[in-house]
């Protein structure tokens, strides 16, 4: 099974989290490359022959806030009509695609990108939480992905007030410890032939290796290929 892995941008350990991840999925067979170069990837993906591709990365616009005026020339980004096509023909052929943690924050130009990852960060209205201890639930016990999970608790922040896509159904909640409300952080769902899977979670290594979110992102990359079974 083969995944690309499209990483980069600031303020998180991309580089480091994006090797974490790669060891996580070569335990399943799931053979990743990583790039930055997201537009090449996008050209991969469209030629290749891959199973998943997996969105993690700090990639939009950055049309928001000066203080990302000093990163717009080396991150700023907006995803081409090409690139775009790509993804759509790669969910069409049955491809998968896991997105995690600022996946929700890139594309931001691109109307489409909601309804495949089922939520989109809004610009003065959508947050993260503080860094810190974070507890976990499971919302359902009835999917694959997070059958027999028990809750834990992490280091991580919770993304607060995305938009969300209006046929999704939380497979995990989170909230930073301490505080009262729960943030849905994990869903899977279907677009055209294509299977999707998005955690909110996964801001650096500490996140990816700890041992049950490791389990459940190994899971949810093994649904979105198809290995598991659908529910």
């Amino acid at each position: 099974m083969k995944n690309l892995i499209l990483t980069g941008g600031i303020f998180h350990p991309f580089k480091e989290s994006s090797l974490a991840l790669e060891k996580i999925l070569i335990k399943e067979g799931i053979e990743s490359e990583i790039t930055e170069d997201i537009e090449f990837g996008l050209k991969k993906i469209e030629e290749g022959d891959y199973d998943l591709m997996t969105v993690y990365a700090l990639r939009w616009s950055m049309k928001n806030g000066s203080k990302y005026k000093p990163y717009r020339d080396q991150w700023e980004f907006n995803i081409s009509a090409s690139g775009r096509k790509s993804i759509h023909k790669f969910l069409e052929k049955g491809g998968g695609i896991l997105g995690l943690h600022t996946a929700a924050i890139c594309f931001d130009e691109w109307k489409d990108w909601i309804s495949i990852l089922g939520a989109k960060w809004i610009w003065g209205k959508s947050g993260h939480l503080p860094f810190g201890i974070v507890n976990t639930r499971t919302e359902t016990i009835k999917h694959p992905i997070i059958n027999n999970i028990n809750a834990f608790n992490l280091e991580d922040e919770v993304f607060a007030n995305l938009k969300m896509a209006k046929n999704i159904t939380p497979l995990m909640s989170a909230r930073v410890e301490g505080q009262d409300k729960w943030h849905p952080v994990l869903w899977a769902r279907n677009f055209s032939n294509g299977r999707i899977v998005y955690d909110a979670l996964g801001h650096d290594t500490k996140s990816i290796n700890h041992p049950e979110h490791a389990k459940i992102i190994r899971r949810s990359a093994n649904w979105a290929i198809g290995n598991i079974k659908q529910n």
